[in-house]
């Protein structure tokens, strides 16, 4: 006789935490979308890159900043090209060397994103408006375990 799948048991509830997780991320993350779209003409993604470069004003090596996004250089190369071409950001050769470049946000780059940025936490207040601060702390406070816990792992 072949076990299957129980239909109760730790392994049952860990996967009922694994769908509630997603569900509720995949859900805040499309109305965060709509919304960025709607409000500002401006997508996630760009979003994603102008906080990284935020939190770096002295600018940040291209593949840093596609490593600490966890996405591909490619992927990263299109978004910098764009947000070059509207001039929210820089890009300069590093040291010379033609292989990297040093990318950072400009002056009114940093106006746009602090703007949209302030916007993007009131609509992520909202929509997790029922999760008190204590239970909000909890939870930060149990993930980033989690996350140490298979974190590193090859």
């Amino acid at each position: 006789m072949v076990a299957g799948p129980t239909s109760t048991g730790p392994g049952k509830e860990r996967l009922r935490l694994w769908i509630r997780l997603l569900r509720a991320s995949r859900t805040i993350e499309a109305e965060l979308r709509e919304r960025l779209k709607k409000e500002f003409d401006t997508t996630l993604p760009r979003f994603d890159v102008m906080a990284a470069l935020y939190r770096s004003p002295e600018g940040m090596l291209m593949s840093d900043l596609s490593r600490f996004l966890l996405v591909s250089n490619g992927n990263v190369t299109g978004i910098v090209d764009r947000l070059v071409s509207e001039g929210l950001v820089t890009r300069a050769r590093r040291n010379g060397d033609r292989r990297t470049s040093m990318v950072r946000l400009t002056e009114g780059g940093s106006r746009s994103f602090a703007a949209i940025a302030a916007a993007h936490e009131n609509w992520v207040g909202e929509l997790l408006g029922t999760v008190s601060e204590d239970e909000a702390r909890r939870l930060t406070g149990m993930l980033k375990s989690f996350r140490s816990n298979w974190e590193g792992r090859e």
